[in-house]
């Protein structure tokens, strides 16, 4: 009869193999959380024990399991109007910034990675509507991206519980959402059009490549996940994303300093953000 059980020598092989395909690191404390989840899918797929089905993660042709895995290991716990700072410091101080360089007809490309269930994207897009008031001037794409297919999917039904919306102004929940008969809230079809998601894992070239001309990315608690080396891959990547003079947003306790040199430290009444430098 096979053995389910994870052994300390298959966590580590599978740590490896998981951080060489998506940049993420399991700490040892972690353990319990990827032995779980492992176990779960072995089941599911009927391996029998983690020699079998790890040999099918690494040379199944169409890469299913690995990203049914990827959609269980990753954490997605957000809100609507979490860290509405940095969303007062767009309208404030890097959207009229953005603007300069514009000329018109020309639009503005915001990146929000990753989307998780959407919360993020949404807030973004109500924020302009409501709190900039040259949007009516200008062409925005908002593009939302994440490594995880059901989250996505999730993200773009648009259907949120009272805990997401918990924060947002009534007068804004009335006027974007519908509450439905199971105290769930629906957000409006105008929204959930004005935002594409897409499915993006930061570790693949081939995935991030067409990301060119984004005027500002917010890439808020992620990079917290990632290593040392990672990281100054995935800056590299938003470098590359960004237009000359584009910003980034990170989380309260990110910092984008401490992981490469690339971008100038920007200091806004509202927020500290990064910018690439403008070309010269």
């Amino acid at each position: 009869m096979s053995d389910p059980s994870i052994s300390d020598d298959d966590f580590e092989k599978f740590r490896e193999f998981f951080y060489r395909k998506t940049g993420i690191q399991f700490e040892s404390t972690k353990r319990y959380f990827v032995d779980k989840r492992l176990l779960e899918r072995i089941s599911a797929t009927q391996s029998g024990c983690f020699r079998s089905y790890f040999t099918m993660l690494r040379f199944q042709a169409s890469g299913e399991e690995l990203q049914a895995l990827t959609n269980l290991m990753t954490v997605n716990e957000t809100y609507f109007f979490r860290e509405e700072y940095q969303f007062k410091c767009l309208v404030e101080s890097i959207l009229p910034d953005v603007v300069r360089r514009k000329q018109p007809g020309q639009a503005i490309r915001i990146w929000s990675i990753p989307s998780s269930s959407g919360e993020e994207a949404y807030s973004i897009a109500i924020y302009l509507l409501e709190m900039w008031p040259e949007i009516a001037n200008w062409d925005v794409e908002l593009i939302s991206s994440d490594i995880d297919t059901d989250i996505l999917r999730s993200a773009r039904r648009g259907r949120y519980g009272p805990r997401s919306v918990q924060h947002l102004p009534q007068n804004l929940l009335k006027r974007y959402f519908k509450k439905l008969l199971d105290g769930d809230y629906q957000i409006n079809d105008e929204l959930r059009e004005a935002v594409e998601f897409t499915r993006v894992n930061l570790n693949d070239p081939a995935d991030t490549r067409p990301y060119r001309g984004f005027d500002i990315i917010f890439c808020r608690n992620l990079l917290i996940y990632f290593d040392e080396l990672s990281r100054a891959k995935a800056a590299e990547v938003f470098f590359d994303a960004l237009n000359p003079g584009g910003y980034i947003c990170l989380g309260h306790s990110e910092s984008m300093s401490r992981i490469t040199s690339l971008f100038s430290v920007r200091k806004f009444p509202h927020a500290i953000v990064y910018q690439k430098p403008e070309k010269r």
